[in-house]
């Protein structure tokens, strides 16, 4: 009868500590965007309309959010990026 010996044990992981965790980059972008996707939000609700009114007396109007969101989208897209993207080797 034989004995088969175990691998040699490796240290567990740190376990991060609260400080660290409120720190990790995702959380941050996460909140960055829902923060831009509320500013669209009360742009829709309480923004004020555009209103374009031509030399011949023909207006049109637009709510103020589609501009709002326009830029929001271009926003989202870096932070996003950023935010969700694959880090080096080193972890930042």
């Amino acid at each position: 009868m034989s004995a088969i010996s175990h691998e040699p044990s490796r240290p567990l992981p740190e376990r991060r500590s609260w400080a660290a965790q409120v720190l990790v980059r995702e959380m941050w972008a996460a909140l960055a965007i829902v923060v831009i996707w509320l500013a669209v939000l009360f742009a829709a609700v309480f923004g004020a309309d555009i209103v374009n009114t031509s030399a011949g007396g023909d207006s049109s109007t637009v709510p103020s959010a589609v501009a709002v969101a326009l830029f929001a989208a271009l926003a989202t897209w870096p932070v996003a990026k950023y935010g969700f993207g694959r880090r080096g080797k080193d972890g930042d």
